[in-house]
């Protein structure tokens, strides 16, 4: 967990622009209170002890943190709920088992496809093992100024929505719209340029979006919601992520 909060602290505070607290500074790690609650996946890089004395740990250099909804029930609730307001599709859908995603980050030097589906295949044995139905978390766009964002924002909100009786909509105090350019205004092919590689991946997934944005300053990202139910994943893909690599990603 440590070296997910290392790897997170590097690509968060020193690659992008979040504002560290004293305690991360000094430790030159990401951490919060929910990091004692999760599960963290990592991809290690083996090659990396080659280089190093024997014995030395692989590198991390790719994570995700999860938390499902059993351990959030017992605990303070999940992440997610600081920005957008979850419980009506919780309370709409008692017998599904939710799971949230969040704290994802690459190392600039992995940031490939393989780094990705090997992350994408140990979330997908996680779910399998846990039997989970909906994933669930918020992604950023770097920036925090909806204006500058205008086209992947306006995109999200008219061309992938979320359903009806699955719709989230951002806390009403923190409330950012995302309808910012009518439909007929958008170019399909540069607003899918504009929008950050996790957010395109889980677009070709099968995700949608929440109303409305969140702007998080210290992390200086426009924060959106993102909804994956695993019967929207195309069957492609799952047995992409249940091909033999599974065991090794997890």
């Amino acid at each position: 967990m440590r070296e997910a909060q290392r790897l997170r602290f590097r690509v968060f505070y020193e690659e992008m622009s979040a504002i560290p607290n004293p305690v991360s500074a000094l430790l030159r790690r990401d951490s919060d209170r929910f990091d004692r609650i999760c599960h963290h996946l990592v991809v290690l890089d083996h090659d990396h002890r080659a280089s190093l004395a024997i014995g030395a740990a692989p590198k991390v250099v790719g994570t995700y943190r999860m938390l499902r909804q059993e351990v959030a029930d017992e605990c303070f609730g999940f992440y997610t709920m600081n920005e957008f307001d979850i419980s009506p599709l919780l309370a709409c859908h008692r017998e599904m088992r939710f799971l949230e995603l969040g704290r994802s980050c690459v190392l600039a030097s992995h940031r490939d496809k393989r780094t990705l589906e090997l992350l994408w295949r140990g979330i997908h044995a996680y779910v399998r093992r846990h039997r989970i139905d909906v994933m669930i978390g918020c992604a950023s766009l770097e920036g925090t100024r909806p204006a500058a964002l205008a086209e992947p924002l306006s995109f999200l909100h008219h061309y992938a929505s979320c359903p009806a009786g699955w719709e989230v909509r951002a806390q009403a105090e923190r409330y950012v719209p995302m309808n910012i350019l009518p439909k007929s205004k958008i170019d399909v092919k540069s607003a899918l340029r504009s929008l950050p590689p996790l957010i395109k991946g889980y677009l070709r997934l099968g995700a949608r979006f929440g109303d409305g944005a969140v702007i998080d300053r210290q992390f200086g990202t426009t924060d959106v919601f993102v909804l994956l139910r695993m019967s929207d994943i195309a069957e492609r893909y799952v047995e992409r992520f249940a091909s033999s690599a599974t065991g090794e990603a997890a």
